[in-house]
């Protein structure tokens, strides 16, 4: 009879939920965990709007990485469901990536994170982001003002940016996660369709593209993905996403001057679809007025907003 490896340590698995306020850099955060690019990124504030899982998996354990929109006080129909994803995650995690800045100022979404986290029975790490924006005795008391509260299992500082403090962050999560199975394939690190993605890498590029008071307004649909053979037996991926705003003015403002902004979007997205998918892409962009979809339930319910 075989004997079992006893020094092989076991297999540990756990959903991890992200948590913190907007443009704290959680999605950055993740993609420096993961390695690459899965989530969109942007300056402006409450760019993730749905609850979406990345996965990391080594020979030692799985990680699915559950990524919430940023805390804020909800002023539309959108917001309210954004809001309520994050209750609905934290409520059913194995552990709690509290992302942070290192700054002493606080505001009203602090102490709502804080009220939230109360509740959770899962360990918290708290992972003070962007530090290569502080010197470090002003990093050190921002560590000893956290270090008071009893939630927090460890305190980790980082600079996701730089991908700086990324392994201590994985070695504090595998410390507290339980032993168990592996929930996706080895290979899979996002639990979206393909067209999801495409869809959340337009609206990236019109975040970064478009002015202050437009991307909150703006929602992308992916509406046609075919692979075709081109010449050569070289395969080129067709796709056509229309972008939704709410009001005419926006849509002149997101074609702009001879459809230079459309252009721009469209050939910024290209490149990181194609990144994505490995394969030459055909994007074709279309702008539709859809009013005040933010606040409709049905509009919400059709483009991907929903339970």
């Amino acid at each position: 009879m075989a004997e079992t490896d006893q020094s092989k340590p076991a297999f540990k698995s756990g959903f991890i939920a992200l948590i913190g306020r907007p443009n704290v850099g959680k999605s950055t955060l993740l993609n420096a965990i993961l390695g690459e690019k899965m989530v969109i990124t942007s300056a402006r504030p409450q760019t993730t709007r749905n609850s979406i899982r990345c996965i990391h998996t080594d020979a030692d354990c799985q990680m699915v990485f559950v990524d919430t929109p940023g805390v804020h006080k909800p002023k539309t129909k959108l917001g309210e469901y954004m809001k309520k994803t994050i209750r609905d995650t934290l409520a059913d995690v194995d552990a709690v990536l509290y992302l942070v800045e290192p700054t002493k100022k606080e505001r009203p979404e602090d102490a709502y994170i804080r009220k939230l986290l109360a509740r959770v029975q899962a360990p918290v790490v708290l992972v003070i982001n962007k530090i290569d924006t502080v010197g470090k005795p002003a990093l050190l008391d921002v560590m000893a003002r956290y270090r008071g509260e009893d939630r927090l299992r460890t305190i980790v500082p980082v600079s996701a940016k730089r991908g700086e403090g990324i392994g201590e962050v994985m070695a504090a999560l595998m410390a507290v996660l339980p032993e168990g199975p592996q929930y996706f394939p080895g290979d899979m690190i996002i639990d979206q369709s393909e067209r999801f993605v495409v869809a959340e890498m337009i609206r990236e590029k019109a975040l970064h593209c478009l002015r202050d008071e437009i991307p909150h307004g703006i929602a992308v649909e992916v509406t046609k993905m075919h692979p075709r053979l081109a010449r050569h037996q070289k395969t080129i991926v067709d796709i056509e996403a229309t972008v939704f705003c709410e009001k005419k003015s926006h849509k002149g403002i997101i074609i702009g001057r001879g459809g230079a902004m459309l252009k721009a979007i469209g050939s910024d997205a290209r490149r990181d679809i194609e990144s994505f998918l490995g394969q030459s892409v055909n994007l074709q962009l279309w702008i539709k007025i859809r009013p005040d979809w933010r606040e409709s339930s049905r509009d919400l319910k059709d483009l991907g907003y929903h339970e």
